[in-house]
């Protein structure tokens, strides 16, 4: 049975209370949900970066959204999506779809159709980002089966992301021996133990920040070059994934380009946790405003690579999310980065290079997606019951 998700949910939007009133944010009363807790989570939310208050839910007029709701990031980074454990909150860029109970469904079978749904399809482009409408996700219509096929086919999911996640602590684990070894060579590189030589970063590489060409010249835009967004820079993953949009030629000579072996840094974001997330190109490509390139010049790559992770407090600790989270061209260039000798700093590459090599073999998620987006499309998408 297909039905349009106005008919099986209300649709409710978050909101955040004023940042100025202190009074509704220093409390542990209330859950608060953000992306970055969506992204933080597998499948069931259960903690959150911050509260409200009493106060801060009275006066804003903010709606619950009950435990065993499916929620979902709708602007910036589309289709993030978790279960609520217990009554939370959330900001202005979750929906919550609230179950009417007119029909039979598990809250885990619409996380699965929700969390692998192709929202590029139908979404709105923001200026800074992507986002989709309350109008727009009513009238999407998806193919809810029997409660006892639901069942099924949520054993089923829940059995392959049991591997994905275990794939994914390990990585997590060679990444914490990755900054383990940097510890160890080059200390703390706020305190600089050592006493490494410091600069500025304006003067140890060149920073460019991307730029969105004209969307009202439609020529800019074709398959020549790929046009990165922050939402190819992953953590954990090194290099930026495939691009879902690119420019044409006249496109790449109005926007910004760096070629193989810079640094990629998401500088503009809407949550402090994706700010500062950082990747090395592999290829030519070109990038959007919210990204800032770092191309060095006294510095080896991977060394500069894992430098900036392990320098996150710093690169951030001057951002006000109240105002806008932005880590500005000139704010980056003004930081201060410890400059090893080189030979320190190759050594340490060597030592990344054989750890991203077991972290390849480790991350085969492809393939599994590959599998599940086929399982929901022959479920969810085609009408078979």
């Amino acid at each position: 049975m297909r039905v349009k998700l106005k008919d099986i949910f209300d649709l409710q939007m978050g909101k955040t209370p004023s940042r100025s009133n202190l009074e509704y944010w220093n409390t542990t009363d209330y859950k608060w949900i953000s992306i970055a807790d969506l992204t933080k989570t597998s499948k069931y939310i259960f903690e959150t970066k911050e509260y409200l208050s009493k106060s801060a839910i009275k006066d804003s007029g903010i709606k619950v959204i009950p435990a065993n709701t499916v929620v979902m990031s709708f602007k910036l980074s589309i289709g993030k999506t978790a279960i609520t454990k217990e009554d939370m909150y959330s900001n202005e860029a979750i929906m919550a779809f609230k179950d009417k109970h007119v029909i039979n469904i598990l809250p885990e079978y619409i996380f699965y159709l929700f969390k692998y749904k192709n929202w590029e399809e139908g979404s709105n482009k923001a200026v800074m980002g992507k986002t989709l409408n309350k109008a727009t996700l009513s009238e999407i219509e998806v193919e809810i089966c029997s409660i006892e096929k639901q069942r099924q086919i949520v054993s089923i999911l829940d059995k392959i992301m049991s591997s994905v996640d275990g794939r994914k602590q390990e990585l997590q684990l060679l990444d914490e021996l990755i900054k383990a070894r940097f510890v160890e060579m080059f200390g703390d590189p706020r305190s600089n133990p050592f006493g490494f030589e410091k600069k500025r970063l304006k003067d140890t590489c060149k920073v460019i920040t991307g730029n969105t060409p004209s969307r009202a010249i439609e020529e800019y835009y074709g398959d020549y070059i790929e046009w990165i967004k922050t939402d190819n820079i992953v953590s954990g993953i090194l290099n930026p994934t495939q691009a879902t949009e690119s420019l044409s030629e006249k496109g790449m000579n109005v926007g910004r380009t760096v070629e193989k072996d810079s640094i990629l840094m998401a500088c503009i974001a809407g949550s402090i946790a994706s700010i500062g997330r950082v990747c090395i190109t592999d290829r030519t490509v070109a990038f959007n405003q919210q990204i800032n390139a770092v191309v060095p010049e006294q510095y080896n790559i991977l060394f500069l690579y894992v430098l900036f992770q392990m320098s996150k407090d710093y690169l951030v600790e001057d951002i006000n999310m109240a105002l806008k989270g932005i880590l500005s061209k000139s704010k980056l260039e003004e930081k201060e980065f410890i400059i090893p000798p080189m030979d320190l700093q190759e050594q340490f590459s060597d030592f990344v290079k054989q750890v991203d090599k077991s972290k390849f073999d480790t991350m085969t998620f492809a393939p599994i997606y590959a599998i599940i987006n086929l399982y929901l499309h022959t479920h969810f998408y085609q009408g078979r019951r």
